[in-house]
């Protein structure tokens, strides 16, 4: 029986259970959760699909069914929401791994994209690209392997085109705010043990603080991978999970 828990949160489009982490990590019970929106939870009302409202429900979650604090991955967008919880609830907390989450307006390379279109042109594109996966996979620059075509399948019926639109409204209000980065700060300041994972093809991209790359007790970059390295190379950001977890 483990005594750790692992709880992963995933990004703009979910899940991350498609990959089944929990055969791959060892050193932890690995769960992971309906963000509001998304899988079970698609129908909830527009106006709870907020990044504060993703934290709370996670806090939530986190409250009523764990004994004791644990560990938040958090990748891209799931990265913001694991920032929230830590801030609001820090008890809940044992530590952060964030997975190439948005800190900046520069991360949300997807959502800012998505919020120019109207919600009905959106709607299309996103019809287009569920309907054409192998397509997608190709313009997302990912190796077209039948695995792949196959979970990224899964990630785009997860959740609704309006549920995508949404988040990215929320992605782009709620971290271009300047209190984001104040939360994030107070994170930080606080001393949670915060580890950072990116994609070797995307890292350069990912828009990390100064003050969070200098209290980041490990950085780690998953080679030959680029955003969605959980997808393009699982075994090798699993070791990587495990290895932060239990040198902890």
């Amino acid at each position: 029986m483990h005594n750790l828990t692992l709880l992963l949160i995933h990004g703009l489009a979910g899940s991350l259970d498609y990959f089944d982490p929990s055969s791959r990590i060892a050193s932890a019970s690995v769960h992971t959760l309906d963000l509001l929106g998304y899988g079970g939870l698609r129908d909830v009302s527009q106006d709870r699909l907020t990044l504060q409202a993703q934290a709370e429900h996670v806090a939530s979650c986190l409250k009523t069914q764990c004994q004791t604090p644990v560990w938040l991955l958090g990748h891209s967008m799931g990265g913001a929401v694991v920032m929230l919880v830590a801030d609001q609830r820090p008890e809940l907390v044992r530590g952060i791994i964030n997975v190439e989450g948005n800190f900046t307006l520069k991360d949300a390379f997807w959502a800012s994209k998505i919020v120019i279109k109207s919600p009905g042109e959106w709607a299309e594109e996103y019809r287009r690209m569920v309907q054409d996966v192998p397509a997608t996979v190709a313009a997302w620059h990912i190796a077209p392997s039948p695995q792949h075509i196959e979970w990224l399948a899964k990630i785009l019926a997860y959740q609704p085109a309006s549920t995508i639109y949404a988040m990215s409204r929320a992605i782009i209000e709620e971290t271009g705010d300047p209190g984001y980065l104040e939360m994030v700060c107070r994170v930080v300041e606080r001393g949670v043990p915060i580890h950072l994972i990116a994609g070797e093809r995307s890292a350069k991209a990912w828009d990390v603080p100064d003050f969070v790359r200098a209290a980041a007790r490990s950085y780690t970059e998953i080679a030959g991978a680029g955003h969605l390295m959980m997808l393009e190379e699982p075994d090798a950001l699993c070791r990587v999970v495990d290895s932060i977890i239990t040198s902890e």
